[in-house]
């Protein structure tokens, strides 16, 4: 019997994942994959009120449903506030996720603007190197985050620069349905979290590499075909 190929998706904060990953993910369930997502950071206090936390973890649980998911981790560290915890014990926090769920696909937020996503990049490339657990782990790739990956210093920091695309023409009406649970992160139009940009960027995506509407990553490591996993 074939084993069921696995994804570990790292959310920073609860949405990144659907406005970066929502149609690769519910291509790769529909697919027959099975799907973990990991959200390290919450909406939470400081910064926010225990109301706030309850209800994106309530939206974000809705969301994850719609894509398949068959596993959501919530590691609850306060957002903005990942720099406190020692880098080694947060590389230990990332590691032990790739432990648990020995994905063959990975993939985990660009190094943007966002302090968080930075952290969490740099602690998934230590987790994800190709040693113990990490052998495994066949694709490893970065994705963007609308609001976040395209507000970088022209030229003083990394520019999100993809070199391969998924194809979610079958599966955008999916993520625009996961993105709209989040009914308190999603904002009106020209704001970059709303439905209309997002469906924008699938659509430049897609038209980049001969889709309708695709996702975009920057590959980091693949040592097989995405073929293999989910149809990606």
């Amino acid at each position: 019997m074939t084993e069921q190929p696995r994804m570990l998706v790292i959310a920073p904060h609860p949405d990144d994942e659907m406005l970066g990953v929502g149609g690769t993910m519910a291509r790769f369930t529909r697919a027959g994959g099975h799907l973990t997502i990991l959200t390290v950071a919450a909406h939470m206090p400081p910064l926010f009120t225990d109301a706030v936390h309850r209800q994106t973890v309530s939206e974000g649980r809705k969301a994850h449903a719609l894509v398949g998911a068959h596993e959501s981790i919530w590691l609850d560290k306060p957002a903005v506030f990942l720099n406190d915890i020692p880098t080694s014990a947060f590389n230990k926090l990332i590691l032990d996720a790739i432990n648990d769920v020995k994905p063959q696909v990975l993939l985990i937020p660009y190094y943007d603007r966002h302090v968080d996503h930075r952290i969490i990049f740099d602690a998934a490339m230590v987790a994800s190197r190709p040693v113990g657990s990490g052998k495994g782990i066949r694709i490893v790739a970065a994705y963007e985050t609308l609001s976040e990956t395209h507000w970088n210093a022209p030229h003083l920091e990394p520019n999100f620069t993809p070199n391969w695309v998924v194809d979610i023409t079958d599966t955008l009406d999916i993520k625009l349905q996961a993105m709209a649970c989040y009914e308190s992160q999603v904002h009106p139009f020209p704001e970059p979290r709303s439905l209309e940009a997002l469906r924008a960027l699938a659509l430049f995506r897609g038209s980049q590499a001969g889709f309708a509407f695709g996702e975009a990553f920057h590959i980091i490591r693949m040592t097989a075909a995405p073929e293999k996993f989910g149809g990606l």
